[in-house]
């Protein structure tokens, strides 16, 4: 079966004002975030992706124009299923704000059970993502073969829910997982078992160095629900 390339978008400008962006319109790219689209042609050079699919929110279709320029024979999909979790009630709120709600800390400690209000469970958005990926799977080895790549670009909860599922660990251990803006993920696909092969690769250390003050609120965004 296919390999997977999950890519999350870049920088947002919802994640430098510390904002749970969720479906809010007309969050786009930060200029850090905008330098990272552009570099991720580069990165995926030596990848033969047979096809790219992408949440319709305006930051994963700014992520993946540079990588469609560059590639125009790139068929780019988009999918609503790979869209951002539906925060509802929380939506552009600030993250700052909602770490008082009782129902953060069912988020952080108990997600399995966190249903946002007005919006949608946790469970679901992650049962809607993986359904998806097994279309596409099949989809994509039907088309272009089983060692086929193919690649999708969506948001911090939902790449983090594959992963969880994919390696058998529970929901509720998925905000252990991080993936940083423009981060690289992978997950070969085979008949028994799926096996992650990179996890958050951004090729760059220097957020691993030591912080000189508390984490910022960028940081505490770096997986849209979850904290670093």
């Amino acid at each position: 079966m296919p390999t997977l390339i999950l890519v999350r978008h870049g920088r947002s400008t919802a994640n430098t004002a510390g904002l749970l962006a969720g479906w809010t319109p007309g969050v786009g790219l930060d200029e850090r975030g905008a330098r990272q689209a552009a570099a991720l042609p580069g990165r995926l050079a030596a990848l033969p992706l047979a096809e790219a699919v992408t949440s319709p929110l305006q930051r994963c279709q700014e992520t993946l124009a540079p990588l469609g320029a560059a590639r125009p024979d790139l068929t780019v999909h988009t999918d609503d299923r790979i869209g951002e979790c539906h925060y509802g009630d929380w939506s552009g709120r600030k993250l700052a704000e909602l770490a008082d709600e009782p129902l953060m800390e069912v988020v952080q400690q108990h997600p399995s059970a966190a249903a946002f209000p007005g919006g949608e469970s946790l469970r679901a958005m992650q049962t809607r993502a993986a359904e998806a990926v097994r279309e596409w799977n099949a989809r994509v080895e039907r088309d272009h073969g089983p060692d086929a790549v193919y690649l999708m670009c969506s948001h911090g909860d939902i790449i983090k829910s594959l992963v969880a599922e994919a390696i058998g660990l529970h929901l509720d251990l998925f905000q252990r997982i991080s993936v940083e803006p423009c981060s690289i993920t992978a997950i070969r696909y085979t008949r028994l078992r799926p096996f992650l092969v990179r996890l958050g690769d951004t090729g760059d250390f220097a957020s691993l160095a030591p912080r000189a003050e508390p984490a910022s609120q960028d940081a505490q965004v770096g997986g849209d629900t979850g904290t670093p």
